[in-house]
């Protein structure tokens, strides 16, 4: 058998589409939510194009990337969890050796988008690399593995005010370490979901950590980010619309806290999801704040 006929047959590239979520862009838009607004903030308003495609498509590809590796890192762990058990890799539809190279193809088309933009930017990739690539395995070792998704998933903050200024402003920091807050308390809603089957292999999240505690401490950590945010917008001299749009974000952190008042997987899940209107209302204060109104 060919390596064509082998690698891209229709059930290859389905069982491919399915690893990468392709199916599930959720992740996607939270990923892209913090990077929109980092570009809009460094821009003082709409961002060049090129640079904004770069990052739309940085973050798809970063986004799938980050999807093979977990499921190869939980290859022996998502069978165990309803949820999960279905995977391509673990139920054995992808193997192991087909995933990195899935992961490696992902990686390269990243690091070919990054060089189109400045020197500074394209060293910073390489954290972003590493961060995408040790996250996975943090649920062996710490019940803070969602610390480090943060990590990840805020990156492409400096990166943003990196290609745009080639240099990383204060603001830049503080927005980027606001947001880790934020993901760290949708995290923990999506790891509500997992706690019981989590426990008993032996994986470990803020939502085992946090325990009874688990609703106070995501509703602290939605008010850290809440005041992050209004600190944000004091700090770049906003106007009436990104307040605005920070303000009515807290609907949805209610929201969010009225979903998961009795720990249900299914309205824990509903609450992790609820958070892409959350990033976009943000955003969206943020655009409207940038406009040239008369």
């Amino acid at each position: 058998m060919s390596f064509t006929s082998k690698y891209f047959t229709r059930d290859r590239l389905q069982q491919y589409y399915l690893l990468m979520r392709m199916d599930r862009p959720i992740g996607t838009w939270l990923l892209l939510w913090p990077a929109f607004w980092a570009l809009w903030i460094a821009a003082e308003g709409i961002p060049p194009v090129s640079i904004m495609v770069i990052f739309a498509l940085g973050v798809f590809i970063m986004r799938s990337a980050g999807c093979v590796i977990n499921d190869y890192a939980d290859r022996n762990i998502d069978k165990h969890i309803e949820r999960t058990k279905n995977r391509p890799i673990t139920s054995g539809k992808v193997s192991p050796r087909e995933a990195l190279g899935l992961f490696a193809v992902c990686i390269m088309i990243a690091f070919f988008l990054v060089l189109f933009l400045n020197v500074y930017t394209i060293l910073l990739s390489f954290i972003a690399l590493l961060l995408a690539a040790i996250y996975p395995f943090m649920k062996r070792y710490t019940h803070y593995p969602q610390i480090v998704l943060g990590m990840a998933f805020s990156w492409a903050i400096p990166m943003a005010f990196a290609a745009q200024l080639n240099h990383i402003p204060g603001v830049a920091w503080v927005l980027y370490f606001v947001t880790i807050l934020w993901i760290v308390s949708y995290d923990t809603m999506y790891a509500m979901a997992d706690r019981e089957e989590d426990l008993k292999i032996g994986v470990k999240s803020t939502a085992i950590i946090f325990a009874d505690y688990d609703k106070l401490l995501i509703a602290l950590l939605q008010l850290a980010f809440t005041v992050g945010m209004f600190s944000v917008a004091w700090l770049v001299q906003a106007g009436l619309f990104f307040y605005l749009g920070i303000a009515a974000s807290i609907v949805f952190s209610i929201y969010q806290q009225y979903l998961i008042r009795n720990r249900d997987k299914k309205t824990c899940f509903q609450a992790f999801l609820n958070n892409h209107w959350l990033g976009m209302l943000i955003f969206v204060g943020i655009f409207l704040n940038y406009l040239p109104f008369p």
